[in-house]
């Protein structure tokens, strides 16, 4: 039967139906009409939104209306009761406005930031070249840029995150993350300039969460799923803003406030944008690197520093040579060494995953990390003005971590061991792990982290000038007679070879007390070995330098400790 001819019948049996059962009819009636008029009420307003929404020009899905926004609960816990809020919502789509315009009476405005499209020939290559002309020698392009928006004044922002091309074994190398990223901080500090003590929250969405090189997870106030509630520190924040948008440039060293600070050494004395600072560097496995901790110790002293020092260590050392490390001036701290996960067992960098415990020394704001096979020739106390993570470039994109600034973190600490079983390592240790960590890393000179390496474009072998630190490559000093390089005497080491830079590091144990120096001394095997490869040089008949004919006169050649 159709809705027509049932209206009818209806209408035919209440025509004829006694009063009382016209009455209840009546009611039936006029309470079907009021439910029908209920929903009318609502289905227009969906109606008109729909009709007023992007959709109907873009042919996008609408999003659901809310007041109530998960990100807006979220961070209400943490504004104060009844103040009225301003937005910044970044990298928020058009057709996604409309979910953000019913907001509930805590949202005064909000403010759509629009992202500058980026160039299409910026590439994170360009952002983090190989190589730099840090002496200005030839005139080279600055830096690129990546285009912010205009600031506005917000308490909360939102930023939608990027996580296209993410992946649990390696780090995100995205331009368009890093403007996201670099965008939300700058609306924050730009807010913030507006009043003192100003605090603003920025939140992201996005299950990749933003970048920890910029937001620190130390800051973070709140996760659930896929929203990240931050309450950055401003000033931090700020001095990030002002480092160079790669490693495409020397970095300059900027005191916390965001002021520049001077290209050379501050004086000691200084406490200009200083916390709680130290060097801090890690022994583990074997006792082969105490002499090159105990040389590290004393040629920091040497520089001038007054700035403490943390040595971690594990089991493998003994009670003697803690005794010369402590007289050397380190502090000691006891550690378990962390195993590198992809390493082969009984490798050289089985457990260089240790190093990932620097960041548990959470009683400094700041730390340097320098390995034990480095010696500092000039005093390094400006890096405590860079920020997490700084360092001098190694290779492509990638930087070399045996000079480090950084910033110890708990929380970073277990991102990094929980990472650890995942992310893959280029060279199966801690360097190639944290560069795939810390893809946005800041560049510091080559001058701080010098490595003894010499190709055809130094056939002199010598250190240019203002070298600060020296990396010592291939066979360490301790382990070779002073009177020369005995990375002479090996072929495949004849690159690290140089007798003058070998002599920078027993300029830094002749200074060094008698005391000390007896935790320098050569063992039987070491000294066999010497006098094998010594042989082996002369049988090859090598005759640059004839380093073979030398009379060794170094006076720890029979003294064995």
């Amino acid at each position: 039967m159709s809705k027509v001819r049932t209206w009818r019948a209806t209408r035919d049996q209440t025509m004829g139906a006694k009063p009382n059962q016209k009455l209840f009819i009546t009611y039936l009636i006029l309470i079907s009409s009021s439910l029908l008029v209920l929903v009318l009420t609502f289905k227009p307003l969906t109606l008109l939104s729909q009709i007023n929404s992007p959709a109907k020009i873009t042919g996008l899905p609408s999003p659901p209306v809310t007041k109530n926004p998960k990100w807006l609960r979220l961070v209400g816990d943490f504004l104060p009761e009844k103040k009225r809020i301003r937005v910044g919502l970044l990298n928020v789509a058009e057709n996604e406005l409309e979910s953000y315009e019913a907001l509930g009476p805590s949202i005064s405005e909000t403010v759509h930031v629009p992202l500058v499209p980026l160039p299409e020939n910026l590439t994170w290559s360009n952002l983090f070249p190989e190589w730099v002309d840090e002496d200005h020698r030839w005139e080279v392009p600055k830096c690129p840029e990546i285009p912010l928006p205009e600031s506005a004044d917000v308490d909360v922002v939102v930023a939608k995150i990027p996580c296209q091309g993410w992946s649990a074994k390696r780090g995100l190398r995205d331009v368009f993350r890093l403007q996201v990223n670099l965008a939300a901080a700058n609306l924050a500090v730009e807010s913030g300039r507006r009043e003192i003590d100003r605090t603003v929250y920025v939140v992201f969405v996005g299950f990749c969460g933003p970048m920890h090189e910029i937001f620190r997870c130390d800051e973070r106030v709140r996760r659930v799923g896929d929203y990240w509630v931050y309450k950055p520190n401003l000033e931090r924040l700020k001095q990030m803003l002002l480092m160079p948008v790669g490693s495409c440039d020397i970095a300059s060293p900027f005191a916390q406030s965001g002021k520049e600070a001077t290209t050379t050494a501050p004086p000691v004395t200084s406490t200009f944008g200083r916390g709680r600072e130290a060097y801090v560097t890690v022994l583990h496995s074997s006792e082969a690197y105490v002499c090159g901790a105990i040389a590290l110790a004393q040629s920091i002293r040497q520089s001038g520093s007054t700035r403490d020092l943390v040595l971690l260590h594990d089991d493998s050392l003994t009670n003697r040579s803690l005794s010369g490390l402590r007289a050397a001036g380190w502090e000691l701290r006891r550690v378990e060494r962390i195993r590198s996960p992809l390493a082969r067992k009984g490798s050289y960098n089985e457990w260089n995953y240790s190093k990932l415990r620097v960041w548990q020394v959470t009683d400094y704001d700041k730390l340097v990390f320098i390995d034990a096979d480095i010696v500092v020739l000039k005093n390094l106390d400006h890096l405590f003005f860079y920020p997490q993570l700084s360092a001098a470039g190694n290779d492509k994109d990638l930087f070399n971590s045996g000079v480090m600034v950084l910033e110890p973190s708990k929380c970073m600490f277990e991102d990094l061991k929980r990472k650890s079983l995942k992310i893959e390592s280029y060279n199966g240790g801690d360097q190639g792990f944290l560069n795939e960590n810390f893809v946005w890393w800041h560049r510091l000179s080559k001058r701080v982290n010098t490595m003894k390496f010499f190709g055809r474009s130094n056939p002199r072998r010598e250190l240019s000038d203002g070298v600060y630190g020296v990396h010592y490559l291939g066979l360490k000093p301790w382990a070779c007679y002073r009177d020369y390089d005995c990375n002479w005497d090996m072929k495949p080491r004849r690159v690290f070879a140089s007798d003058s830079v070998h002599g920078k590091w027993w300029g830094v144990y002749d200074r060094m007390s008698e005391e000390l120096k007896g935790f320098c001394g050569l063992s039987p095997k070491t000294e066999g070995r010497i006098e094998k490869w010594r042989k082996i040089s002369r049988g090859e008949g090598f005759d640059e330098g004839r380093h073979w004919e030398i009379r060794v006169k170094d006076p720890r050649k029979k003294i064995f400790h």
